[in-house]
């Protein structure tokens, strides 16, 4: 009986020993996830914090100097010119934004809903992508020749009749940027909205159709609701991305038009470092707030 009874005991006492987990299993997730959380703080997290204490730094036309002064906010904050440069640079977002998801979104419909085949699918999807494969700023380059006094379009309306004299503000304008603009960042939002798109169940499609709803009922009260975690990541992309481009605005309005990124641009090419760093995380919190009103009304983990 004692016999029986110390294996019972130490059975139990093994069993909860194997129940308890191992100073290593409880550390291994933190471990799996270090790597990660290195390569963040060192390329994400620290470059921003240097961004910010540098901009309460002092500076002048020959040097910075550690410090810790308000001055840099002060005169960021307290400028028409910031607030007027800012408000600028969210109407290029908002219209940008607008005009990339009406394309976007039928862009990446026509090609979830209208193509029948995969293999037809990826190929217009990859003749989508192949602008890509050049520079930035030789796509945005290439509208020059086609909107300038002398260039295509108005070569083309004069000749036609259509106008008597070159339209000026094709090029060199609030309208050239936001067209230049839509053509290099509309791709990022027909890809998150395809991938969404390509995941909906088209039993619930057909199951609507079936209740008797008309092809505008479907896509209203199915398709987009079901697309949002997508058109939310594209919006994302295109919002940061318009917020902090400054190349498009200084070549495509001539330097008639401004923005936060090409006054921080600007700042720095005049050694204002400090002051450039303010604007900086000004407008990293502004884009941080326009995120989160995003993530607000969205879900993406939905579609993550």
């Amino acid at each position: 009986m004692t016999l029986a009874m110390e294996q019972s005991v130490s059975t139990a006492s093994a069993a909860v020993a194997r129940s308890r987990p191992s100073a290593l299993s409880r550390f291994a997730p933190y471990l799996q996830a270090s790597p990660l959380a290195l390569i963040l703080g060192g390329f994400l997290l620290l470059p921003i914090l240097m961004i910010a204490v540098v901009s309460f730094w002092d500076y002048d036309f020959a040097a910075m100097y550690p410090d810790f002064l308000l001055t840099n906010y002060t005169d960021t904050l307290g400028s028409w010119v910031t607030w007027k440069t800012c408000l600028n640079t969210l109407k290029f977002a908002a219209i940008v934004w607008a005009l990339t998801l009406a394309i976007g979104f039928w862009m990446a419909y026509f090609l979830a809903f209208h193509v029948r085949t995969a293999a037809m699918q990826m190929a217009l999807f990859l003749i989508c992508t192949v602008p890509f494969l050049t520079s930035n700023i030789i796509r945005m380059i290439s509208w020059i020749p086609v909107l300038g006094r002398n260039g295509l379009v108005n070569s083309t309306l004069v000749q036609l009749g259509i106008v008597p004299a070159p339209i000026e503000w094709l090029l060199y304008s609030d309208f050239a940027v936001v067209l230049a603009m839509v053509h290099l960042y509309t791709l990022f939002m027909v890809t998150p909205i395809f991938n969404t798109l390509m995941r909906i169940d088209r039993s619930l499609i057909e199951a609507a159709r079936d209740a008797g709803a008309s092809g505008w009922q479907v896509l209203w009260n199915v398709v987009i609701p079901l697309a949002k975690p997508g058109m939310a990541i594209g919006s994302i992309f295109v919002v940061t991305l318009v917020m902090a481009d400054f190349s498009t605005v200084q070549v495509m309005s001539g330097g008639q038009s401004a923005s936060v990124a090409l006054m921080m641009k600007n700042q720095m090419s005049l050694l204002q470092y400090p002051a450039a760093a303010a604007n900086a995380v000004v407008l990293l919190a502004l884009v941080l707030l326009m995120v989160a009103g995003i993530l607000r009304f969205v879900d993406i983990r939905k579609e993550l």
